[in-house]
């Protein structure tokens, strides 16, 4: 059984995090799949919005995350640093190739596809459900201090030390 993004770090709080696109266990619609990769969807970033994180939040980190990826070491989907804290939502295909739809100050690191915008569902037929793990981290600074070059992974060390709160929703996808 794959491990569950977030084991192996500090354990924190959570707060609410909700969509108007996508549920919490359940099947991933087909604007969040994957056209690039040819799965019949159009790589579509869902709308979320948050509330309930801590007073002393500064900013916030978005990730969506497939653990059950056949590499080795999953597959980030896409990663979202440096929102300021008076923003509480994204809306529906923020995720696009400019960006277009984000705060000032926030910026969209390269997925591992090598694309910094968001890329849909698109695991392999037979691998079974993947489960894509859409994080909101609560960040006790303004900025993480990482530059747009900078990979996921290099994200996720960075995290953590400077996450106050995390709230995670989980849908899947499962290619037939």
């Amino acid at each position: 059984m794959p491990k569950v993004p977030y084991d192996d770090i500090a354990q924190v709080p959570s707060f609410l995090l909700a969509s108007t696109d996508v549920a919490d266990g359940e099947r991933l619609p087909m604007a969040q799949v994957s056209g690039i990769f040819g799965a019949g969807g159009t790589d579509t970033s869902p709308e979320i919005h948050w509330s309930g994180f801590p007073k002393a939040t500064q900013s916030f980190v978005v990730t969506v995350f497939d653990p059950m990826a056949p590499t080795g070491s999953g597959f980030w989907h896409w990663a979202v640093v440096d929102i300021p804290v008076n923003v509480t939502s994204l809306a529906t295909g923020t995720g696009d190739d400019t960006g277009s739809g984000l705060p000032e100050g926030a910026f969209q690191l390269r997925n591992d596809a090598g694309l910094a915008r968001f890329l849909g569902a698109a695991p392999p037929a037979g691998s079974g459900k993947h489960i894509y793990y859409i994080g909101v981290h609560a960040v006790d600074v303004p900025s993480l201090g990482i530059d747009s070059m900078s990979t996921p992974a290099f994200l996720g060390f960075n995290l953590h030390g400077h996450t106050l709160a995390r709230a995670v929703i989980a849908p899947w996808w499962e290619a037939q």
